[in-house]
């Protein structure tokens, strides 16, 4: 009953669907041209009674309507409501058709498991079949109308020879309230057990594999039977089948040609057949058509399965197999490719143009690379280019992103993001440590260590200072006096003090250039404050081309401090996230503010020779220097 047109439309060509629009049987004019007919007819006759029969008033009454169900018939979702509908009676159809038990694997297990070739193990293999096809007969004579008409009892199938007259009593004489199906396959586990018993199944490897198949085979029934039970909630096809009915009842009014005359907007022809609701109602109710063709395909409709047939191909087929084709083997000889170690089979003149295309060797087999490319790299320079790159400040990519996802500049935070982000470009592209070897005082774009070079604009932004362990001299005075020496074992005092005084005493504009800056980084803090609460990136220090300072070798064997004033602690507000890196070079000491008060130690930094890790404040990045 299936209507096959796969054949037909097994090549794409010009139209090629329009030759199907021609076929009768399973088509969508077979199935829905009663209720077109209808449709059109009460169309007709409403129309006509507008035109032939209504008064004036009465007309004038009617047009207001028809204009008023026009209006509101679009707000049925006939589209949302059938789709989901369809497509779930689609799925479901084809899930049902899965759901079919089919003989072939078990045939297969039970022809090579069950050995025998006299007529023991023959009857063995032909009933252990039969039960099992004796099982889907009885779950598809439950489901399917086209079965149950073809064995309306078990008289029909104990004469179709599916059944003994024994089993028939047996079968009949075990009492359940429930559908029996599955005692066919409680005799073919008997019967399995039995031939295990009598040696016929050699293990019981094989004896459980057999068992696997048939519970397999049993499951599928089981869910043919609980598909014909459970069906599609009766509301969704309620809402679905008044969605459609409704829509086009409400359509055969407001859908009406109007009087021209009488100037209703949309209403200046007057066509006597409404051409496009005809071909709405085709689809919509089609639609519904289909899915009431799919819901049950277990009937007689044109596309409802070929239960009938299925079970004259399962039966014959497995019989075949555990009886006329057990043990019976061709004869075994050399195939004509025997010495060939490349075969290839013939074609025919219709398929010669296969030949003629390329093997597939892969989506990258033709990919060009250029040859400067493909030189292998040596894995020396791949690991100073990785330490280099990880130096560079790892978290870039992730600040990047971060601030291109920033509010809008205009708004409070958009300012302070926007200046944050052109900081880190500017850091991108600013010099390493390699180019920084010059000691010439004019060299401003050497700030600070190697991969963390930043740019003096970053300084003046945020306020803050960052120490680096080479020859630097500032012209402004820094908030942190970070200075490196060997301290005086005999006196106590590290060197950086007193160094500390004697810069002070050398260059004495250095304590008026402090005054001034302090208070100008003072009114920047506050202003700062307010519009950028928290700095990301630390600024480098200035070089200086106007203080003198001594050169102090770092290669110490007592611990270095970062020394600071109380009140310059006040406006810290974070430390330097760039690595700091020793090069044995001497480092300058950077002149003391002319005030006075207790120096506290804030920070104690070991120089001892093996490397020493330290952690950034405001980055949390781990900082190594040796």
């Amino acid at each position: 009953m299936t209507v096959t047109y796969t054949a037909r439309v097994a090549n794409a060509r010009f139209c090629g669907f329009s030759k199907l629009l021609l076929a009768w049987k399973g088509s969508i004019y077979k199935v829905l041209y009663k209720e077109f007919l209808a449709f059109f007819a009460m169309y007709t006759a409403i129309s006509i009674t507008y035109r032939f029969f209504l008064y004036d008033d009465q007309k004038r009454y009617f047009e207001k309507l028809a204009i008023y169900c026009n209006h509101y018939a679009s707000l049925i979702p006939m589209s949302f409501v059938l789709g989901f509908y369809v497509t779930l009676v689609v799925n479901r159809w084809w899930s049902q058709y899965t759901s079919i038990p089919l003989p072939d694997r078990l045939m297969c297990v039970l022809s090579g498991g069950l050995q025998g070739n006299d007529e023991r193990g023959r009857l063995l293999r032909r009933t252990l079949m039969r039960y099992a096809s004796l099982s889907a007969l009885l779950i598809l004579r439950s489901v399917s109308t086209a079965v149950f008409k073809r064995f309306p009892t078990i008289d029909h199938v104990v004469e179709a020879g599916f059944m003994t007259r024994d089993e028939r009593k047996k079968f009949e004489g075990l009492h359940s309230p429930y559908n029996k199906y599955w005692i066919p396959c409680v005799w073919f586990t008997n019967l399995a057990a039995v031939a295990r018993g009598e040696g016929r199944i050699k293990d019981d490897h094989t004896l459980k594999l057999l068992l696997e198949e048939l519970n397999g085979f049993r499951g599928k029934c089981s869910m043919l039977f609980h598909y014909d039970m459970i069906s599609v909630p009766l509301v969704y096809t309620q809402v679905v089948t008044l969605a459609v009915y409704s829509f086009f009842l409400v359509c055969l009014i407001g859908r009406q040609f109007l009087d021209p005359g009488q100037g209703y907007p949309g209403h200046d022809l007057d066509l006597y057949v409404p051409i496009f609701t005809l071909l709405q109602f085709f689809f919509y109710a089609g639609w519904l058509k289909v899915a009431e063709q799919l819901i049950n395909p277990f009937g007689e409709d044109d596309d409802d399965f070929e239960t009938n047939w299925l079970i004259d191909r399962n039966f014959q087929v497995s019989m075949m197999a555990v009886d006329e084709m057990y043990g019976d083997l061709p004869m075994m000889e050399r195939d004509r490719y025997w010495n060939d170690s490349n075969p290839r089979p013939p074609y025919t003149a219709a398929t010669l143009f296969v030949l003629r295309k390329p093997s597939f060797q892969g989506s990258t087999f033709d990919m060009a690379i250029p040859k400067e490319e493909m030189h292998f790299q040596p894995l020396e320079d791949i690991a100073e280019n990785m330490e280099e790159s990880g130096s560079r400040h790892p978290n870039m990519a992730l600040f990047n992103r971060l601030l291109i996802a920033a509010p809008s500049p205009t708004g409070f935070m958009g300012g302070a993001l926007r200046r944050t982000s052109a900081q880190l470009q500017r850091l991108r592209h600013s010099p390493s440590i390699d180019q920084c070897t010059s000691d010439d005082d004019d060299n401003d774009s050497c700030k600070i260590g190697k991969g963390g070079s930043l740019p003096s604009g970053l300084g003046q932004e945020t306020q803050s200072t960052a120490s680096s362990f080479r020859d630097e001299k500032s012209v402004r005075m820094p908030l942190l006096e970070i200075q490196f020496g060997v301290e005086q074992e005999s006196r106590g005092v590290h060197p950086a003090v007193n160094q500390g005084k004697q810069g002070r005493g050398r260059d004495g504009r250095a304590d008026e250039d402090f005054q001034t800056r302090e208070e100008e980084e003072k009114t920047e803090s506050l202003r700062e404050e307010i519009q950028v609460p928290v700095s990301l990136l630390p600024p480098p220090p200035q070089p200086s081309k106007e203080t003198p300072a001594s050169a102090i070798p770092i290669t110490s064997r007592h611990p270095s401090a970062f020394l600071y004033h109380p009140t310059a602690h006040s406006s810290l507000e974070h430390c330097s996230s760039q690595p700091i890196i020793n090069q044995n070079r001497a480092v300058p000491a950077i002149p003391k503010p002319p005030f006075g008060g207790n120096k506290m130690s804030f920070l104690t930094v070991p120089s001892y020779n093996e490397p020493q890790r330290f952690r950034s404040v405001s980055m949390g990045s781990d900082l190594t220097g040796s």
